[in-house]
């Protein structure tokens, strides 16, 4: 399946019915009232979480939508019918912004959350409406309201607890199948997850979702590599598990491990305060424990998160899946 986190729609709001201009035609009545009716509201658009979805990718293949008009009044005091409003469906975590203005409309994360984006024309008046002691023969009404049409911007930050980091080929994709039901493709050169992969964890009967995420570069928070589409998606978690690739030399370590704290701090406020376990993995290669060990003070990080694992043998996995229900259990006492 693709994945689709960014898209660029237009929506049009419907038009409202033209009000009628009528009056009573009746075998013994020569001069009847007026009994124009009124013109139907048109249809409003709202924008929708549908938690079924998990990607944009509808809107590659539709960007333009339009709710219908308002039916028009009618004679005998019949009013025109509303028209229903469109409601267009998007996943969990989905933020909507005017693509003109680039003013925030709303932050989708709950299912069922919605929000109007394009409000429905407003019913015209028929002669009805207008009849007054000094006027009771009026023989005016009006149009319909018009629709709004709107360029809308949706972004879509993935909604999981645990967000894996690190440098290009660290092993996240090879973690994440292992924890996880998930399938990320597993290949030996950087990049090969080129778009965020999720996957449910169950560990001592808790459910933990997580997020393998694109590999980062030097310079990844000004867009270098697959910059901002990672670091955006890596807001949302609750906490970071970093992996760093122990079989090199102790001093390629610390660089590997500094390059993605110094990313994390250049993208924004916050995120390089997220809770974080520090990971060394392939530690089933020759040398990879030592060198890891000696490289561990040039990190800083504190020691009493740091877990060895092999995400190709497992060794270690089910202390660092410990380290991560422990996190969260942390955050929640917190919050």
């Amino acid at each position: 399946m693709h994945f689709i986190d960014e898209a660029t729609i237009t929506v049009r709001s419907g038009d409202g019915g033209r009000g009628c201009v009528s009056f009573r035609r009746e075998k013994f009545v020569p001069r009847g009232g007026p009994d124009g009716g009124d013109g139907g509201n048109g249809g409003s658009v709202f924008i929708e979480v549908n938690p079924h979805l998990s990607t944009l990718l509808d809107f590659r293949y539709r960007n333009l939508f339009r709710a219908a008009r308002g039916r028009h009044g009618m004679g005998k005091n019949m009013h025109g019918k509303a028209a229903p409003d469109l409601r267009i469906a998007v996943p969990p975590g989905t933020i909507v912004t005017d693509a003109e203005t680039g003013e925030l409309l709303g932050d989708l994360t709950r299912p069922g959350e919605s929000i109007l984006v394009a409000a429905g024309g407003r019913g015209g008046r028929g002669n009805a409406a207008f009849t007054s002691p000094v006027n009771q023969a009026p023989d005016r009404a009006e149009p319909g309201g018009s629709g709004r049409e709107r360029r809308l911007r949706l972004e879509l930050k993935l909604l999981a607890r645990i967000g894996l980091v690190g440098l290009p080929n660290a092993g996240k994709s090879t973690l994440l199948s292992r924890i996880s039901r998930a399938h990320p493709k597993v290949a030996d050169y950087p990049f090969t997850t080129l778009s965020p992969v999720l996957g449910v964890v169950t560990h001592r009967d808790e459910e933990i979702v997580v997020a393998d995420l694109p590999g980062l570069i030097e310079g990844a928070h000004r867009g270098a590599g697959l910059g901002h589409r990672f670091l955006k998606h890596a807001e949302r978690t609750e906490g970071l598990v970093h992996l760093v690739d122990a079989s090199q030399d102790p001093d390629r370590i610390v660089e590997a491990y500094r390059t993605i704290r110094e990313e994390l701090e250049k993208f924004g406020p916050g995120l390089a305060g997220r809770a974080m376990l520090l990971a060394f993995n392939k530690i089933d290669l020759p040398g990879a424990r030592e060198n890891s060990r000696r490289a561990l003070p040039g990190t800083g990080h504190p020691p009493d998160r740091v877990c060895w694992i092999s995400a190709v043998t497992g060794e270690g996995v089910a202390s660092l899946l410990d380290a991560m229900a422990a996190l969260l259990a942390r955050r929640s006492d917190v919050a």
